[in-house]
């Protein structure tokens, strides 16, 4: 970490995506106020978090990164935080058995309420107003007050990303988790589609297999695994007001970390190598994230890599691709490559989402569920043929019954999609769509797996 650097030096860079805050001695106020409230999360979990990625770095497990695109106040209801959280379970099940690979699970929760914009402002007829940043900067609704940025939504969101982690803490430990239950966490919207009955024949299997177990002597009460999980959360790092504040020197080492969440990335619009962002984030020794859109050139991203993990440390920097379906193979094998040459320790993983969205006939933006497929193929396809693990897969989904993706085993069209789209911001996949999802990964990795397998076997 560079001696220069403290938690409030990203105030003396150029700076995207910020809002302009009409009372500035408000804005000073929420940030003192959030400077006396407790940490959101542990230097302790930050550092068990980056090992597990060390793991997925070095290929030997997987990252299963995701949530909502930005979570709202109006949404905040403890069933929602629950499917979602089950949802990610389903899917992480899938995978663990399906492939054999441990996987790491990191929710887009208790803190994704920030949006980066095309644009600083919204025209509506004759009216121009500044755009929706997220919840926890203005109101969603175009009304001029509303739209004002408010930095008492700095405080509303800490409560809710509170409330949040706690209740993701209560299901992780406190018995939801308990592999025992795998049947009863699917949805029951799903449960009666092709994606729910796979998912329910496998859980069969699982529970088959769990019971075998049990007489033979292994419980959960003598493997905590069996009924306990590890569950982490970020979130874009994008309004450092917020960040800050939540800033605190770990006890143990003396080190700065960004207790907001346990991983924090940095946008494809905010990757600049002087930037504010990469300042803040190259400070705080928490696992960092950063998008790779299709104009990331290899040396720059290079020089980032460079800025953001000096040391080379397995498990500090996840490198999230993010290019849309076609543009993979143009644009990820000279990045693959760069950071084989150098040396990185580097995670891999893939954004299906942000590049594969469109505008529908009908006027809304939606997201072609064949074409987020297509991305995930073409990153396994270009990982397997550069010899690299591809490491994780990061995408906006919820828990909800949603029809905001056309596609998928419903048959989503654009017709469907007014039925229920309640997105404040991008499109989501909804349980069926994320467990297809699941599915294709999990053979994507076992593919991958049993390449490997015969590489060694021939070396």
């Amino acid at each position: 970490m560079p001696t220069t650097w403290s938690p409030d030096s990203w105030r003396g860079k150029p700076i995207q995506q910020v809002p302009d805050y009409p009372d500035a001695a408000a804005l000073s106020a929420a940030e003192e106020t959030l400077r006396g409230y407790p940490p959101l999360v542990f230097a302790g979990e930050a550092r068990k978090l980056r090992q597990q990625l060390a793991a997925v770095a070095d290929g030997q497990a997987f990252l299963l990164q995701g949530g909502d695109c930005a979570e709202s106040f109006a949404e905040f209801h403890p069933n929602n935080i629950r499917d979602t959280f089950r949802l990610l379970l389903q899917m992480a099940v899938v995978l663990t058995f399906g492939a054999a690979c441990p996987v790491v699970k990191v929710g887009r929760m208790a803190g994704q309420f920030a949006k980066p914009r095309s644009a600083p402002t919204e025209t509506q007829g004759d009216q121009e107003l500044p755009s929706y940043r997220g919840d926890i900067i203005n109101d969603i609704g175009f009304e001029a007050g509303g739209r004002a940025p408010n930095p008492e939504r700095l405080l509303r969101a800490y409560n809710q990303a509170a409330a949040t982690l706690n209740l993701l803490r209560a299901f992780a430990q406190g018995g939801f988790a308990d592999l025992h239950k795998v049947n009863e966490w699917n949805l029951k919207f799903v449960s009666g589609s092709s994606q729910g009955e796979r998912y329910e024949e496998m859980a069969t299997r699982i529970s088959e297999a769990l019971d075998f177990m049990e007489a033979c002597g292994i419980t959960p009460e003598s493997v905590p695994q069996m009924r306990e999980t590890d569950f982490y959360t970020s979130h874009e790092a994008l309004l450092l007001n917020y960040e800050e504040p939540l800033t605190r020197i770990d006890s143990l080492t003396g080190q700065p970390y960004a207790c907001s969440a346990h991983m924090i990335w940095i946008g494809d619009r905010t990757r600049q190598l002087d930037g504010a962002h990469v300042e803040y984030a190259k400070g705080v020794n928490n696992p960092i994230g950063m998008k790779c859109g299709p104009s990331l050139d290899p040396d720059d991203m290079l020089r980032l890599i460079d800025a953001l993990n000096p040391a080379n440390e397995a498990g500090r920097l996840v490198l999230i691709v993010r290019m849309g379906a076609g543009k993979l193979d143009a644009g990820l094998p000279k990045l693959i490559r760069a950071v084989e040459r150098e040396g990185k320790k580097v995670v891999w993983s893939c954004d299906p989402m942000h590049g594969n969205t469109i505008k529908s006939a009908s006027g809304y933006k939606t997201r072609p569920f064949d074409r987020i497929l297509t991305e995930v193929r073409e990153f396994f396809a270009v990982h397997r043929a550069e010899g690299t693990h591809a490491g994780g897969v990061h995408f906006e989904m919820t828990g909800q019954d949603v029809t905001e993706c056309t596609g998928g085993a419903q048959a989503i069209s654009d017709d469907n999609l007014g039925d229920r789209y309640h997105t404040h911001c991008d499109p989501r996949l909804n349980a069926s769509q994320s467990l297809e999802l699941a599915f294709l990964l999990a053979e994507e990795l076992k593919a991958e797996r049993q390449g490997q397998q015969q590489r060694q076997a021939a070396e």
